[in-house]
């Protein structure tokens, strides 16, 4: 697959590459010159761009030109092809490869000035006594503070080669002056598995953001972390998963598959079938299992979803997924930018391809796709969905599931509404609920570390009469106080604040645990575990001719690191 893949994929690229080598070998063609017919399809580009330049009434920046015309050429292809220029290249492939260079902390910007929410432990701020609740207010001895301080602003500020220093400034909280420090940067880990908690004596629940490089390795651990302390079923939760790489989500798929069962293939006009198979060496292909999805989740999510529902190896519960089916190979350019080309559409085992429907060139209609699923109910009423016969499959033992647009979980959970009030959107929209609750724990972080335990905490907050905190804050900030809808919120609004000040000072375990408690959809998969139903039973018999049938002479390919096919996240519409 190696060089016969490099070669389909570099060939649709080959005008576009002579366009940036033109640019940069300078070259100029007479305006009379014949461009050669067999040529005529890559030189007519470079041909133009020569003439611009050389003959165009004002100056150009041809360079900026090409730069501006790479995403719309792009653009009028599949909508999730793409052109990362230089400058964002490192940034974007720094969300999944599992380390940047920086000095470790989390931060939040309040009032115009950088707060320090928390600390990587053992990265270079916690070696040189950085602490929660400090204030950046100076680096390299200039001051860093005000309304031009933005999120992009301080990570440029802050990253930076490994093994280079930045000095800041710190305001705390107990000292009278500026304290200063010089921070060495190191790797930090960018980590994808959220939380890992028990739910109860023999559940486990892991909740995984992304599919990055360390994304396998962070499962196993977590599995063996709940294993040790008793699990023996397992939720996995993939809500708002966006995807990454397809090699690791077939890695931590094979872990829950008996051998040779099918896990996904790709398939594409340029690419023969190439299929990935479970090898049998999977630790937890017996634990009860239930995966946990909905709109936001996609691409390699919808993957491990979709393998552990077309194998019947678990219970997946939530909404419709995404519907994001195609396969992009990231090729770099000599300048450091890089395209993202869909090259393959992958495929489940049942036969489906989950990409939703799609016109070349109208990337802005597909990303309207979401919000039209909103207006039409679908995630509040199942029945509001309607699924295309002519794209029925069936999975291993025979249960019907559909092609046509992202993985139809086993169990629809409509997303709840309970407590939302037109108060409760003006706190949220305004941040006034993260902001209170960045603020309660900066000002009171010592009587919180007084409870070290989740549920010692958990009880303490409850005492202390938090909503109406939060509402006296409110309006300080022009949100007016409205008691009738505050009692319908006021659930909603606990959980919240709770959980926000939990994750300040103990992290995002204690934040998904509390912030879940009360979960429909995590509630619903406890009730299928507790039932014993985690692993489906049949409800159709097989038609003869079945799809889920595999073509003979199918090589078996599992995906290595250095062939890794990225499936490419959905960050246009959100996350």
């Amino acid at each position: 697959m190696g060089d016969n893949k490099k070669s389909y994929v570099w060939f649709p690229f080959i005008g576009a590459l002579l366009v940036v080598g033109g640019i940069y070998l300078g070259k100029v063609n007479s305006i009379n010159e014949r461009i050669p017919v067999k040529d005529a399809r890559f030189n007519k580009i470079e041909y133009l761009l020569n003439v611009i330049n050389s003959q165009y009434v004002d100056s150009v920046d041809v360079e900026k030109l090409v730069e501006d015309a790479m995403p719309t050429l792009l653009s009028e292809l599949d909508p999730h092809s793409v052109y990362i220029p230089a400058k964002d290249l490192e940034a974007t492939n720094e969300e999944l490869e599992g380390s940047f260079s920086g000095i470790g902390v989390q931060f939040s910007l309040q009032n115009d000035t950088v707060m320090v929410v928390g600390v990587v432990s053992g990265g270079p701020s916690e070696k040189i006594g950085i602490l929660p609740g400090d204030r950046i207010v100076e680096i390299n001895d200039s001051v860093f503070t005000g309304k031009d301080i933005t999120n992009e602003k301080v990570m440029k500020t802050l990253r930076g080669q490994k093994g280079t220093d930045v000095k800041v400034g710190i305001r705390r909280s107990t000292a009278s002056d500026i304290l200063n420090f010089n921070i060495t940067r190191g790797d930090i880990p960018v980590h994808s598995v959220d939380a890992t908690y028990m739910i109860d004596d023999n559940k486990g629940y892991i909740k995984i953001s992304k599919f990055g490089r360390t994304t396998y390795n962070e499962m196993i651990s977590s599995l063996a972390k709940l294993t040790s302390e008793g699990a023996q079923e397992y939720i996995i939760d993939l809500r708002g998963n966006s995807g990454g790489y397809l090699d690791i989500a077939i890695n931590m798929i094979n872990e829950f598959l008996p051998k040779d069962q099918l896990i996904v293939y790709t398939d594409g006009v340029h690419a023969a079938r190439s299929e990935a198979r479970s090898n049998g060496r999977g630790v937890f292909q017996k634990t009860p299992l239930v995966v946990l999805i909905d709109e936001w989740s996609a691409s390699a999510s919808e993957i491990f979803a979709g393998a552990i529902q077309d194998n019947d190896r678990g219970t997946v519960i939530g909404r419709r997924s995404f519907g994001k089916g195609l396969v992009q190979q990231q090729i770099p350019f000599s300048d450091g930018s890089a395209m993202r080309l869909t090259v393959a559409r992958y495929y489940i085992p049942s036969g489906r391809s989950i990409q939703k429907d799609y016109k070349m060139g109208k990337d802005e209609e597909y990303g309207m796709d979401i919000l039209n699923r909103f207006n039409h109910g679908e995630f509040y009423n199942q029945d509001s969905i309607k699924m295309n016969d002519s794209l029925k499959f069936y999975t291993s033992i025979g249960r019907p599931v559909y092609g046509g647009g992202g993985v139809m979980p086993d169990i629809f959970v409509p997303s709840d509404t309970t407590g939302v009030t037109s108060y409760l959107n003006n706190l949220v929209n305004k941040g006034l609920i993260y902001q209170f609750a960045f603020d309660y724990s900066d000002k009171y972080r010592d009587k919180l570390l007084e409870y070290p335990t989740y549920d010692a905490l958990l009880k303490y907050l409850k005492s202390q009469n938090l909503v109406e905190q939060v509402a006296q804050f409110a309006a300080t900030k022009g949100v007016k106080k409205r008691p009738v809808y505050i009692n319908i919120s006021k659930g909603v609004i606990e959980r919240q604040v709770i959980s926000y000040i939990m994750r300040n000072i103990q992290g995002d375990d204690s934040f998904y645990k509390y912030f879940y408690s009360d979960d429909n959809t995590l509630n619903k998969a406890i009730d299928v575990l507790n039932n014993g139903n985690a692993f489906p039973v049949i409800i159709e018999e097989v038609p003869s001719g079945n799809n889920t049938e595999n073509a003979e002479n199918n090589t078996l390919v599992m995906l290595n690191e250095a062939e890794a096919i990225e499936v490419d996240s959905i960050s246009d519409f959100g996350d």
